[in-house]
């Protein structure tokens, strides 16, 4: 499907605060992540400043999504997998680091996430956040992935999974063959958002135990 370039014109009237948060913000991406290149698509940047008083940086898809067919892959349901739990004793939840950024965009994609700052254009060589289809993508391949754990000693939606057990024998167990996979598959967690071990947590916003 052949889309036309869409630009958008660049953004006036910032603080000099937000107008130098991309020089903060593009060194924590990596450079395996952004190149420089002459765009044919374009589009702004929104910071953001989270409570650490750190900037993140996130760029406007409309457009770009507006082009884009709607990827049918089914997200699992999130009742089902609230309930799957019911049963298991001890659980660990896990998260993915920058989930999304795990996954490389195509070359003939990159293009398209082209964004503007003052020090240049640049596009992502892994999937950024915001783009119409991610979720789906990342669904897709954490699919693949725990292909033969999921519903049996685990829960995954999106970037955030459940690992269950009946005891805490088994539970280490369901760890490691976790983190085998993990590794394998070369994907990172982010420990700082990870819980390991409780009777009971949140996962997609409900609390999940045993009980059900």
């Amino acid at each position: 499907m052949q889309m036309a370039p869409t630009f958008t014109a660049a953004q006036k009237g910032k603080t000099p605060e937000v107008t130098g948060a991309p020089a903060k913000a593009l060194p924590s991406l990596g450079p395996s992540q952004l190149g420089g290149l002459y765009p044919q698509w374009l589009t702004n940047i929104v910071m953001v400043k989270k409570a650490n008083g750190k900037w993140r940086m996130c760029e406007d898809f409309r457009t770009l999504n507006q082009a884009c067919l709607k990827d049918t892959y089914p997200l699992p349901r999130t009742d089902t997998m609230v309930d799957r739990p019911f049963g298991y004793e001890i659980m660990s939840f896990l998260d993915a680091f920058s989930g999304y950024h795990q996954i490389r965009m195509t070359k003939k994609n990159e293009e398209k996430t082209v964004f503007i700052t003052n020090f240049g254009t640049y596009c992502y060589n892994v999937m950024p956040f915001g783009l119409k289809n991610a979720g789906t993508t990342y669904q897709r391949m954490i699919d693949v992935v725990f292909r033969e754990k999921r519903g049996r000693n685990l829960e995954a939606y999106v970037d955030d999974v459940l690992v269950k057990s009946k005891n805490l024998e088994g539970h280490l167990d369901d760890l490691r063959e976790t983190h085998d996979t993990l590794l394998r598959f070369n994907l990172k967690l982010n420990p700082a958002k990870c819980t390991f071990g409780p009777a009971s947590g949140k996962f997609l916003g409900y609390l999940v135990s045993a009980r059900g």
